[in-house]
């Protein structure tokens, strides 16, 4: 296949040129006809071009702020002894005071004797723990039942007690120790 230069391109193309000058003030009537497709594209364009954007940004933050007061007015308050009375409110400070004080007590204790039996104490307190929370969403659902307070007051008293076994055991494996360290004087 030949290549056809540009030139011989041009010399096919001989006479077939429209080379008339246009009629006078044609620029001017293609300026107009310009300007009036800019005015009627752009007149158009900012009657439909309407931003929806910032009514939606509105409309969405509406919703969240209603879904979320809505959520919190529905979440129930969970009781616990404090909230049925002032006497109930001082046995549970008592309690709590009384758990802390031992928990304290039974940390410093803490040695490589004792370190099993704080850990599995720790265990069964939190064990506890667990289930008080779910007595303080049973004392909710119940209404202030006199049974789920009195198995609220025996968790606080378990606890306690599983404190107090804990700290005569520590107290019995020191007493060992001390006597099986000491040396025998033999006459």
């Amino acid at each position: 296949m030949e290549k056809d230069t540009i030139d011989d391109l041009f010399d096919d193309l001989q006479g077939k040129f429209d080379i008339n000058e246009p009629k006078q003030g044609h620029e001017q009537r293609f300026l107009d006809k310009l300007k009036t497709n800019d005015i009627a594209q752009n007149g158009t364009k900012r009657s439909f071009d309407f931003n929806w954007k910032p009514f939606l940004a509105i409309a969405a933050s509406l919703l969240i702020c209603f879904s979320v007061f809505t959520t919190l007015q529905n979440e129930p308050e969970t009781l616990d002894l404090a909230n049925v009375s002032p006497e109930l409110s001082e046995t549970q400070d008592f309690f709590t005071v009384t758990i802390e004080n031992e928990l304290k007590k039974l940390n410093d204790e803490r040695s490589p004797l004792t370190e099993q039996i704080i850990n599995d104490a720790i265990e069964q307190i939190q064990l506890l723990e667990t289930d008080y929370q779910n007595l303080k969403t049973d004392l909710t659902e119940s209404g202030k039942d006199q049974r789920v307070i009195y198995a609220m007051i025996s968790n606080f008293q378990s606890r306690i007690d599983i404190l107090n076994t804990v700290l005569e055991q520590i107290e019995t494996i020191k007493e060992l120790k001390i006597n099986t360290d000491e040396p025998k004087n033999t006459i």
